[in-house]
């Protein structure tokens, strides 16, 4: 009866069973489809958002001007609209779990998948971590009477409970925190406009008071570490950085593909939003920001020297508080926290996941395949436990190490979704393979999967510039901005050496044509069946998002 039930409300169980049950075939993904478009969409969302865009903003800002600052993150929304096509090709055809990591291995060469998934996988555990602490720590906004050491493991069990039993409890859960983070940012551009037209206490129309240079020296692209048309670089150079490292998203959306129900109708969808979100939050985010405080404001630099905790650094924040507005900064912190919760609660599933492709591959042991049981989660929540140690202070610092030492890793792993792309796009055409063939084509290729690649792999060399300058030479910096760049090759070289792995040509690659056939009888089965949403929220939700 219990198998009965399996295949009544999961057809995907039974088809992976016909397909894994060819002698032929490759071990094919296990996963529950049962993320809906709404999810994805905001799942989207909730790991593009995060607190870097309400919060840690303020400090480039401060060193680029708003000019520089709106002009960086509009440059880098394109590389990643580059980044999002080229993803999107490739996952809307072959939904598999843990797809951009298996990409690289199956296109390039397994040791690229190797280096990938490892690059990955430890990017995203690492920043769990940091997440659980930053959640304390925007506590702290209101009361420090809270022990640490509860409030972090409270966090941890909460994502165990969401991430453990069912990937329907992940769905839903960053569906509506996404949903906070969607209203913190509409509300934060709304508040902007609502009081540079003179709608605040002090009926004070500032408009683009912080963009001219006659009333804001400087204005709107300020110098940094040196004068003139160099200085102003620097600055531009600074934002972009903060750019590079705040704006994310198409990698979160991919990551759902092997538990996205219907994947090759609600993918499409989810991908081609992204264009949407890059301009309305990060283009426009960025552009608020410059807007309702200076760049050189005394409050702004006072609250990052003194690293006020929760969105007390936050423009916003001080920009409410010098117009007198006492209510909206507890508002903000509290959408804050729950930012930081959603972003903590991505990583663990992108994390786990991860680690789950990497074990279909054999590249991790073969326990953490094991689906039903779902161990990948319980490896990947134990990981924050160090966290607990942040009471001490030595622990607070080794702990931010390792923070800084992935921060390459995610523009990493940018350049080898575009490499992975290019060779899948020639090996098509090595092939034969019409690209109007495709599920889903994207605009401007092979252009943005070159564009997306060089920029990327440019910026991950430029993180650490500042060690560089005159009198500036910090070897731990160096070694923190740099160290995960040194291991790519060596993990890359590791695997080639100990598996002896080939790399793929473009006319004997192989396309996943198992894994596909596999999404192609789930679909079947699914509109057989027909499974419409349950609950009047799922059912607005669905409305909204689909």
């Amino acid at each position: 009866m219990e198998e009965e039930k399996n295949d009544k409300h999961y057809p995907d169980v039974d088809v992976v069973s016909r397909v894994s049950s060819d002698p032929t075939s490759a071990r094919v993904d296990q996963t529950h489809r049962k993320l809906k478009g709404r999810h994805i969409q905001l799942i989207g969302i909730g790991g593009t958002i995060g607190t870097a865009l309400f919060v840690q903003i303020g400090s480039a800002l401060t060193k680029g001007g708003p000019g520089s600052l709106f002009l960086a993150f509009t440059i880098w929304s394109t590389f990643i609209l580059a980044i999002n096509n080229c993803l999107s090709e490739m996952v809307i055809w072959i939904p598999i779990a843990s797809p951009f990591v298996r990409f690289a291995d199956r296109f390039v060469d397994p040791a690229l998948g190797f280096c990938a998934g490892i690059n990955f996988f430890v990017f995203e555990a690492m920043l769990i971590p940091f997440e659980v602490v930053a959640f304390n720590l925007v506590l702290q906004f209101w009361t420090d009477k809270i022990p640490v050491a509860a409030v972090i493991t409270i966090v941890l069990v909460c994502y165990a409970l969401l991430n453990l039993f069912a990937v329907g409890w992940y769905g839903e859960s960053e569906f509506w925190l996404a949903i906070g983070k969607v209203v913190l940012a509409v509300g934060l551009m709304a508040f902007t406009f609502i009081t540079m037209i003179g709608g605040n206490p002090l009926r004070d129309t500032y408009g683009f008071r912080s963009w001219d240079s006659s009333k804001v020296p400087g204005a709107p692209f300020a110098e940094h570490i040196k004068t003139g048309s160099l200085g102003r670089f620097l600055g531009f150079l600074t934002c972009l950085i903060q750019a590079s490292f705040t704006i994310a998203g198409p990698d979160y959306v991919a990551m759902t593909s092997g538990e996205a129900e219907m994947p090759r109708r609600t993918l499409p969808r989810a991908f081609n939003s992204v264009f949407y979100r890059l301009t309305t939050f990060f283009v426009l985010g960025s552009l608020c920001v410059g807007i309702v405080v200076p760049y050189s404001d005394p409050d702004l630099l006072k609250a990052l020297s003194e690293a006020r905790p929760g969105a007390g650094s936050s423009p916003y924040v001080i920009a409410m508080a010098r117009m007198q507005i006492p209510v909206l900064p507890h508002i903000v912190n509290a959408l804050v926290l729950t930012a930081i919760f959603s972003a903590g609660n991505s990583y663990v599933y992108c994390a786990s996941r991860t680690c789950f492709g990497l074990a279909l591959q054999g590249k991790m042991p073969q326990i953490f395949a094991r689906c039903r049981a779902m161990v990948c989660p319980y490896i990947v929540l134990a990981l924050p436990l160090p966290s607990l140690f942040w009471v001490s202070n030595n622990a607070a610092v080794v702990l931010q190490w390792f923070v800084n030492l992935v921060t390459a890793s995610q523009l990493l792993n940018y350049a080898i979704i575009s490499f992975t792309y290019l060779k899948f796009y020639y090996a098509l055409q090595a092939q034969g393979i019409p690209r109007e063939h495709l599920p889903h084509r994207s605009f401007w290729q092979p252009f943005c999967g070159y564009y997306a690649f060089i920029g990327t792999f440019i910026m991950a060399f430029v993180g650490g510039w500042t060690v560089f300058l005159p009198g500036n030479w910090d070897v731990p910096t160096f070694l923190f901005s740099y160290a995960s760049l040194g291991a790519a090759p060596l993990l890359f070289i590791f695997w080639k050496v100990f598996r002896r792995t080939t790399w793929q040509r473009a006319e004997d690659m192989t396309f996943f044509e198992k894994e596909r056939e596999q999404v192609d009888l789930y679909e079947d089965a699914y509109v057989a069946e027909r499974h419409p949403p349950s609950g009047i929220f799922a059912r607005i939700g669905d409305f909204i998002f689909a």
